[in-house]
């Protein structure tokens, strides 16, 4: 049985419980982050506390523990639980209330969360293979640059996409793609790598930011703005980031292949080039 962290304390994650009142389970009132662990070290760490921090502070939750405490305690739960290649997931509320009010009483204690997930995904065979996405409404709120556990609209998202036959949802708004259920989406033209410019409306991916820093310094042309469904249609590659999949093609868009049909050079090269990065710079 694999080991969790809550609030000071690590026990088996069968143990690990909160209260009926906590404002996470009641209201959504939390944000989490998802890190990557390769050969048995964080990827990414100082990225992802940044948003954790930027993510608490915009809803006016206060970290428990300074960020490298947290990573410290991450570092802990990788050992413990002899995580060579995976994820830790991470969330926190703003604790548990004596009653269910929509104004939170003052004072409260806010609630840490942390726990492993074994996955393999270095050498997974979406990687060689490439998935498919199908697009849907967003449904989501406004504030999309906060990474909020209220992930109703996401799941809606991935079960439609599970019907479908997909591995993934891009979600559109105004005719232009917003970003995946769960990653940034990027389209590649004649000229250049196509993604989301930050803002409200899109999360910041610490994977993507990584990855388009990478590109760039491999002399590649990265511009950030919206896309629509019609343009990733007649991409030459498409291709998703994230924690739980870092580079991954995208080889087909509401049943219509992409390019050839096949994981493309650019996304190929790129999930090659971060991988590395990830490795080398992994903590």
């Amino acid at each position: 049985m694999s080991i969790a962290y809550l609030n000071g304390r690590f026990l088996p994650i069968a143990d690990a419980r909160i209260s009926v009142l906590d404002r996470g389970f009641l209201f959504a009132e939390g944000v989490y982050e998802v890190t990557a662990v390769i050969d048995g070290r964080l990827v990414d760490s100082a990225s992802h506390l940044d948003r954790l921090a930027r993510s608490a502070g915009e809803i006016g939750i206060a970290l428990p523990l300074i960020p490298d405490e947290i990573e410290a305690t991450q570092k802990q739960l990788v050992e413990r639980n002899g995580l060579d290649e995976g994820l830790i997931y991470l969330q926190l509320t703003r604790g548990a209330d004596e009653s269910r009010d929509f104004l939170p009483a003052p004072d409260l204690q806010p609630t840490l969360v942390m726990f492993v997930q074994h996955k393999l995904f270095l050498n997974a065979s979406a990687a060689r293979t490439g998935i498919a996405v199908v697009t849907t409404p967003d449904l989501r709120w406004a504030r999309r640059d906060i990474k909020s556990t209220g992930l109703l609209a996401q799941a809606m998202a991935k079960q439609i996409a599970a019907h479908a036959g997909a591995q993934e949802a891009w979600m559109v708004e105004d005719g232009h793609v917003t970003e995946g259920a769960s990653s940034t989406a990027f389209i590649v033209t004649d000229d250049a790598i196509v993604t989301r410019a930050y803002s409200q409306a899109v999360l910041a991916g610490c994977t993507g930011a990584a990855l388009t820093a990478l590109a760039q310094e491999a002399g590649m042309t990265v511009v950030r703005r919206p896309f629509t469904v019609a343009e990733a249609l007649g991409a030459k590659e498409a291709f998703i980031t994230s924690a739980s999949t870092l580079c991954q093609s995208v080889v087909r868009i509401d049943g219509q292949p992409i390019g050839d049909g096949r994981p493309g050079p650019v996304a190929t090269r790129l999930r090659e080039i971060y991988v590395d990065f990830a490795r080398r710079t992994a903590v």
